[in-house]
């Protein structure tokens, strides 16, 4: 039974005499007269706010989470893509679309069954949009029956929506739109909206905290009204080379605060394409995603895609056909990779009892012999780099070992000798 009667000890607490009691600031003027509000006649309602009890419930009636997209996009919730211009964020949300509307995890992440996707594009007419989704089947190989049905593209150049303006008495959301939009919803039972860009859908002060959290949660307002997901694609501020994460959004930390699930979108840096042996001409190419917020589920590993490009075959005598960006899945190459069993007995019967060193920058290093025998340059940094990575997978798994053998002048140096030897094949 739950005891409901206010504790004895509240009855020796005297009501505060000024704001600064309640840890208010002097201009917050709270509501207390007795007389009614200003616009209403009659007496002033009552507040009939009551807190909720708690009821226990067995954990296995309880709902899961409704993922429908990955980690990334769920029920009810408003997530948000944040990335610098040029990056590839509308690229990335029109192959997630695809992904979606045809139930194919065609950039890494899972979706939940074919959904009803609604992709709206503040910036570009609809000509360009369907161009770029022609582009993204065609790259993907889905036949239109795959998404026939499920896929709704608008360009807010034909179906302008603005759900937030700056008026006379500050910011203020425009609650008629929120209820067309709530209405558009359900009435093509849309699973997932994509907003790209956040911007084209208001007109608020992006550094005010205040009209930044009520624009999106006015968005989640729809989200839990209709069941669906919102993904709002949203620009990074300049970030003078540092990548982009959640705090990089642009405008107001309400942004941040609002959203349920983030992902920051952030070009292949130098060093990593170094690392990777990918040409600088290509980097900008690759492009990584990170969880930048993830409330609801475990941070993931960073995933990649690849800006493709795809033609449309629709030259004509007069105009040569169009190349369009598209996203594909990509995947850093593993340091193993094509590497097989006989590969490695050769590694292994090349360093088998000579002593070769572990010191990468020692002249006899282990790495030498094995970029000899697998024609990997062992003096570059790209494949010094990955022979190191070689060497300690095969450490940790036993095919090698370090062993301290003495030099000409009884010194141990740390040398790199067979483990378990592979089985030929």
């Amino acid at each position: 039974m739950l005891d409901l009667d206010p504790p004895a000890w509240l009855d020796d607490i005297e009501p505060p005499g000024s704001l600064s009691d309640y840890g208010l600031p002097d201009n917050v003027v709270p509501f207390r007269s007795d007389e009614p509000a200003e616009g209403m006649s009659g007496e002033r309602p009552e507040c009939t706010i009551r807190p909720s009890a708690f009821v226990w419930r067995d954990p296995a009636t309880i709902t899961p989470r409704q993922w429908i997209y990955g980690h990334h996009l769920i029920r009810k919730y408003v997530a948000a893509t944040i990335a610098p211009g040029g990056v590839g964020k509308s690229t990335l949300t029109i192959g997630d679309a695809v992904a979606m509307a045809s139930g194919k995890p065609l950039l890494g992440l899972k979706p939940h069954g074919p959904l009803r996707v609604w992709l709206w594009n503040g910036e570009d007419p609809r000509e360009e949009i369907e161009r770029r989704v022609v582009a993204a089947c065609l790259h993907h190989d889905i036949e239109p029956s795959e998404i026939a049905g499920r896929l709704f593209l608008d360009s807010g150049r034909d179906v302008p929506i603005r759900i937030g303006e700056t008026g006379a008495n500050g910011p203020k959301v425009a609650m008629p739109v929120i209820d067309a939009l709530i209405a558009a919803i359900r009435d093509r039972r849309i699973d997932v909206l994509i907003i790209d860009p956040f911007v084209s859908v208001h007109s608020m002060p992006e550094n005010d905290n205040g009209a930044m959290d009520a624009a999106v949660k006015a968005f989640a307002l729809v989200a839990d009204r209709t069941g669906c997901a919102i993904d709002l694609v949203h620009h990074s501020r300049k970030l003078n080379g540092v990548d982009a994460d959640i705090d990089a959004a642009r405008g107001g930390s309400a942004i941040a605060g609002a959203v349920r699930s983030a992902r920051a979108l952030n070009v292949m840096s130098a060093e990593a394409a170094n690392t990777l042996d990918i040409p600088e001409s290509e980097r900008r190419s690759f492009v990584r995603i990170d969880d930048a917020k993830a409330n609801l589920a475990p941070p993931s590993a960073a995933k990649w895609f690849k800006l493709a490009s795809e033609a449309l075959g629709n030259g004509t005598a007069d105009r040569p056909e169009d190349f369009v960006a598209v996203a594909a899945a990509w995947k850093p190459p593993d340091a193993l990779d094509g590497m097989t069993a006989d590969k490695l007995l050769t590694v292994q019967r090349a360093l088998h009892e000579q002593c070769f060193r572990e010191n990468a920058q020692a002249i006899d290093w282990a790495g030498h012999a094995i970029g000899k025998v697998l024609a990997i340059d062992s003096y570059g940094d790209a494949g010094k780099k990955r022979i190191k990575k070689m060497i300690a997978v095969w450490i940790k798994s036993g095919a090698l070992k370090v062993v301290p053998i003495e030099d000409i002048q009884r010194r141990p140096r740390p040398c790199i000798e067979v483990g378990e030897w592979a089985a030929p094949v």
